[in-house]
Order: structure tokens, then sequence, then C-alpha cells
């Protein structure tokens, strides 16, 4: 039944090679993932999957670097242990930035981490200025100094930090109104810097802000184009699975870390994204 919320179970063990029912598992901070299991799926409908959203850690990006591996670090383990998916995607900006190279240091699981779409925003601007939305931990990463430099060196890339758009993207989905000055007040940043005004091309730089786009693209206006990192992302999955047996025991289900009452207010949402069950983790 959607909306129901039980205590996270165990997968069955595997029997002479990788189970069938394994799962992918994407790992959110809440519930931005969602834009990336979308992609997922249309690449891979018959892949089980299971959601994971670290609502007891949200949000991330007002973290210390430090804080944000630990966390992230110890709650995959965990996870891997325990459910024993086929792959991990951390369908989180801030998560891969910071906590990926880790991640993949301590398990043997493949990773597919996300990292802010500047290589295709650096390809389809026209004016030669990017806005870049993430959050504050995102964009003060040297990870992200590193695609700039490679990708967009002779172009403008304005950067800003909006940890409302995640509180705005997480209400949008518990089915409440989205503040409108949130969402001016982060067009607004980045259009009052300096080369601001020439923006075309605006690089969603946290899987939650594409929940946000029609918003943001009524309050930018005409001409400006989004760019997220979604689809490549599903297409890094669906290579690093290619020629698996996929076998779907039991409907798709959702994992929240926080408080299992208040996660009861996404269900409709995920019961949408074919997530049918909360279970708290």
């Amino acid at each position: 039944m959607a909306g129901e919320i039980l205590e996270a179970d165990t997968v069955t063990a595997d029997i002479g090679g990788l189970d069938a029912a394994a799962p992918v598992l994407l790992f959110d901070s809440g519930v931005g993932g969602l834009t990336v299991l979308d992609e997922v799926r249309r690449l891979l409908p018959e892949a089980p999957i299971l959601y994971a959203a670290d609502t007891a850690g949200l949000p991330y990006g007002t973290k210390t670097e430090a804080q944000i591996a630990a966390r992230v670090a110890g709650l995959l383990g965990r996870m891997a242990e325990r459910f024993r998916p086929r792959l991990i995607c951390i369908a989180c900006n801030t998560a891969s930035t910071i906590a990926l190279g880790m991640v993949r240091e301590v398990l043997e699981t493949p990773i597919v981490g996300t990292v802010p779409a500047i290589k295709p925003a650096a390809a389809m601007t026209q004016s030669g200025v990017i806005g870049l939305l993430g959050t504050q931990a995102t964009i003060r990463q040297g990870y992200v100094d590193r695609l700039e430099r490679e990708f967009a060196a002779d172009q403008q890339l304005l950067r800003h930090g909006a940890p409302e758009l995640v509180d705005a993207a997480e209400a949008k989905l518990r089915g409440e109104s989205v503040d409108p000055a949130a969402i001016s007040r982060a067009v607004e940043a980045l259009r009052d810097m300096p080369g601001g005004e020439r923006i075309d091309t605006v690089v969603l730089a946290c899987t939650h802000f594409p929940l946000l786009e029609p918003e943001l693209s009524a309050a930018f206006g005409p001409g400006v184009r989004f760019v997220h990192g979604a689809q490549g992302i599903a297409r890094q999955v669906a290579r690093l699975t290619q020629g698996q047996a996929f076998a779907r025991r039991a409907p798709d289900r959702a994992l929240f870390t926080g408080d299992p009452v208040a996660a009861r207010a996404y269900s409709t949402a995920l019961a949408r994204f074919g997530l049918a069950t909360i279970e708290h983790f």
C-alpha cells in the first residue's frame, strides 16, 4: 500500500553469482534523486530500484565536508552490507563532489556519482555566460573549479548557493506550495552578478533543482535553458549494468532515515515514481 512505512529488511542471499533481484541503489539527502530515478527507469525499466533518502541528515549543503563524507560513507556502507545492491548511484551533487572518492575506496560495489553539468552547459551557451545553482557546499568545491577550467575556461561561470531551493523542492514533493520569494532570490542573485544579465544557460547542480525547473524558467524569463546531469547519470548506470539480468520480485521501495511519520507526506509523490512503500532505515 502506498505510504506504508515498514522497517527495512534485507535482500535474500545470492546463489551462484549476481542475484537478478539485486537492486540499483539510488542515494540522496532527500527526494532530489527522484529526478535521476526517472531517467534510470527510462533506460532500465526492468531494473529493481531501492531509493534511499537521508532526510535525517538533510540539508547536506550547510554541513562541513568532514561531516558529509563521514555520514555518506557510513550510511552507504551499512546499506551495501544489508541490501547487497548491484550498483550504487550517489544521486546528490553535494555528496558526490565530497564523498565519492572515499566511498569508492571502502566499497567494492560499483559507484556512479553526480557532478555539475558544466561540460554540456559550455557547449550550449551562446552568450558565454553560464549560471550555476547548487548548494553552498557544492559550489565551493575544487572539483567544480576543475570542471570550469577544463570545459568553460573561455566562458564566464557565475555560481550561487541556494539552500532555499532544496527546501522548496522538498515542499513541492510533499504537495505544498512553492515559496515564490525563494525562487526570485536565487534568480536575482545570479542576475545581479557582473555579467549576470547575459546568462542564457543555467546548470542545476543539485538533483533537487530540476523539480523546480518550471518555477525557475518563469522567473528567469525567455531565452534561458537549463541543464542537469540526470540523463548522463542514467546512461552510466545502464552502461555499468549492461548484460545483467533483472528480476523485480517485489515492488520498488524507498528508504528514509528521518522521522517515519513525516515521511508519509511524500507517499503520493513517491507512488508517482513507482515507489510503492516507504521503509525506515
